[in-house]
């Protein structure tokens, strides 16, 4: 077990209206280590999918790099992260304690009903992240900056039902249930040589995005190429009554929201400092891109039980969507010339 909670290391929150705890979790990891998480998670911006990938958990996102979550977030930066199960059933903590014992925190998956400070507690069934950054003998320290946002202890128990929860299906979430739980955890491992976001490194990113979104989709579907490939398949699905495919728009949606967004605000806040109006504007667009995920989520969401009726308002916000990342990498070229 880790040390008195007298001991125990302060961790912040942090956390966007667009992001969901994948990124908050990360970022509290980050800032943990002494870095802007907006600096780190907001630099690299993408579009990819992986046809048949998508899974029901709030957490979902499309790696670049196979099973790296850290690397495919932030691959301008030495971070790495790998996804580990504690087996040991009848001391199932000493995997996390051994972790904190040598000064990391840890990112785990847990179920949502059995959190006694989540909305859900007792109601619904959801795949979620938190950190946990102690271990006493009574409790798991835990922090959550996802609204509600809580810092501090939950019983042993609730923990242990949380993190090994079959996260059985639950009509309430048709989106981040029926996927299981089964103690699952992130470990990231943070370089010591961070690079300062400077002219030379924003530039290397968008010479990096522009690469991917204007270059061919093949295996993924990447870029603008990928994009419309993405967004034909859920209007045919829609059309077809593909109730899953449509579904999956919720979930897969979220990723690539939360980076539009925080790739928008870095770019945003960076040229409003510098003085680079190309690069404000750029992220003004960029951040536009995260705004129009919300329609098409939201409809898909509501949509997917009959998703024939729904074809007519996910077209539209398909080609509004479509739209925006057009002009936002118009927008984002602009913005390395300006550099």
């Amino acid at each position: 077990m880790t040390a008195s909670p007298s001991a125990l290391p302060v961790v912040e929150l942090w956390c966007r209206d667009v992001i969901s705890c994948l990124q908050a979790t990360f970022g509290s990891v980050l800032r943990h280590a002494g870095h802007d998480p907006l600096d780190v998670l907001g630099l690299h911006w993408e579009f990819r999918h992986k046809p048949g990938d998508v899974r029901s958990e709030e957490f979902y996102y499309p790696c670049a790099t196979p099973g790296d979550l850290a690397a495919s977030l932030a691959p301008h930066h030495p971070v790495s992260s790998a996804w580990h199960q504690a087996d040991e059933l009848d001391r199932p903590l000493d995997a996390l304690a051994d972790e904190l014992s040598r000064g990391r925190l840890v990112i785990a998956a847990v179920d949502n009903f059995h959190l006694p400070f989540r909305p859900a507690f007792g109601d619904v069934h959801a795949a979620h992240l938190l950190v946990v950054y102690g271990i006493d003998e009574h409790n798991v320290h835990v922090s959550d900056a996802m609204p509600p946002d809580f810092a501090g202890p939950i019983p042993v128990a609730d923990f242990l039902r949380s993190w090994s929860s079959a996260n059985p299906t639950d009509v309430q979430d048709a989106f981040f249930s029926d996927s299981r739980i089964d103690r699952r955890y992130l470990t990231v491992d943070v370089g010591a040589e961070f690079p300062t976001l400077d002219r030379a490194l924003l530039a290397k990113a968008l010479d990096h995005s522009l690469e991917l979104f204007h270059g061919p989709s093949h295996g993924d579907r990447t870029g603008l190429a990928g994009l419309g490939e993405f967004l034909d398949e859920v209007l045919k699905a829609a059309e077809t009554a593909d109730s899953a495919t449509v579904r999956d728009v919720y979930p897969f949606g979220w990723g690539m929201q939360a980076q539009s967004g925080l790739h928008g605000e870095l770019l945003r806040t960076w040229g409003l400092r510098e003085d680079v109006p190309a690069v404000r504007e750029a992220g003004r667009l960029v951040e536009t891109v995260a705004h129009k995920w919300t329609g098409l989520r939201v409809c898909a969401a509501h949509g997917h039980p009959e998703p024939e009726a729904a074809a007519k308002e996910l077209a539209r916000h398909a080609n509004a969507l479509r739209q925006a990342y057009e002009s936002a990498v118009d927008g984002l070229a602009e913005a390395r010339s300006a550099l």
